[in-house]
């Protein structure tokens, strides 16, 4: 299968009062046609940055991508001009926001906001235009389409207006799609169903989808591969069955060990992620999540272990990656986890 994205090298760093900021500090991935790529990780750890270093979208200042290259349908995105990345926004690329909400214009209609995408790429107006925007309502699920064109977002419900925001990135029929957290604003039930949608869309269309989510069970049956970001680097790269069946890196087996599970018994306590994300002003040379990690040696403190392939698809960037398991019951803690838990419980 062919290759639609390839991002090598990637470094997005953002140059504040506070220090320089590495939100994405050199990641190397790539999309085929067609595949859902998921990236999952905690907040803070880069991943929608990365998204928005694809479409050119980071503020500068402060934000500036210093280092490496994304190339789509074999240009390279990062040596195009301003106009010609309007062109390719909306148009090759779509992008699906986090808050459908505060991403759709509060005082423009539906109509008006699906069919600015036409008229700016394609030309298209009037009646042909609301003919597609009737289309691609129909097609994402939303009943009586002719209707809803003359509403306002704050007549839509949530999932509603997630499915406009799809309808949108889908209305010049691009290539890649880029869900940044698609369904954190809803409930499971309505997650479940975009996720769905989404899914359905990107086999019967041929498009390729990006999913942004800090969940993994969210992405466990919709993904075709998986990349697990921590503190801006991949560190756990593979197949969805790879990654949930047998991860290598001790902070992708805490993410699934923090999930609840349905094979688990009602009375099972969660094993949730000790500590808190690194400040990313003061990464040193070692490995970002050893004050977290149960499984760090002392070589984790001088260097950062390189992406190394472990079999198949799967590569992961640990030194101990040989000692992790999901067959544990419980992950090892950090050395002065257990204290800190105890010192929380007696402060409330």
């Amino acid at each position: 299968m062919a290759k639609l994205l390839e991002i090598e090298n990637l470094k997005t760093h953002f140059f504040t009062s506070a220090g320089t900021v590495k939100a994405v500090d050199g990641i190397t991935y790539d999309v085929d046609e067609g595949e859902t790529v998921a990236i999952v990780g905690e907040s803070g750890c880069g991943k929608s940055v990365s998204a928005m270093s694809i479409l050119q979208l980071i503020p500068d200042p402060p934000g500036k991508i210093v280092e490496g290259s994304i190339r789509f349908q074999d240009r390279d995105l990062l040596k195009l001009s301003q106009d010609e990345m309007r062109d390719v926004r909306g148009k090759d690329i779509g992008m699906v926001f986090q808050e459908p909400m505060t991403s759709l214009n509060p005082v423009l209609t539906i109509e008006r906001q699906l069919t600015e995408t036409l008229e700016e790429h394609l030309g298209l107006t009037g009646k042909p235009a609301q003919d597609r925007a009737v289309e691609m309502l129909g097609l994402v699920g939303i009943s009586e389409p002719h209707r809803r064109l003359q509403q306002y977002p704050h007549h839509l419900s949530g999932g509603m207006r997630q499915r406009v925001m799809i309808a949108m990135a889908l209305m010049c029929e691009p290539k890649l799609i880029i869900a940044d957290e698609p369904t954190t604003a809803l409930d499971v039930t309505i997650q479940a169903q975009i996720l769905e949608l989404m899914k359905n869309l990107t086999r019967e269309l041929g498009v390729a989808l990006i999913v942004i989510t800090h969940n993994l069970g969210v992405v466990a049956r919709y993904a075709d591969r998986v990349n697990v970001m921590y503190a801006g680097k991949i560190i756990e790269s593979g197949t969805a069955r790879e990654i949930y069946h047998n991860p290598h890196h001790p902070y992708t087996l805490a993410l699934l060990k923090s999930v609840p599970r349905m094979d688990q018994p009602r009375k099972a306590k969660l094993d949730p992620v000790d500590g808190q994300p690194p400040d990313l002003t003061r990464l040193d040379d070692g490995c970002s999540f050893r004050p977290r990690c149960g499984y760090a040696v002392a070589k984790c403190a001088t260097s950062f272990p390189a992406l190394e392939s472990i079999k198949g698809a799967l590569i992961v960037s640990c030194f101990e990656q040989k000692k992790v398991s999901m067959k544990s019951t419980r992950t090892p803690r950090a050395r002065g986890a257990a204290t800190a838990r105890k010192t929380v419980r007696k402060a409330s």
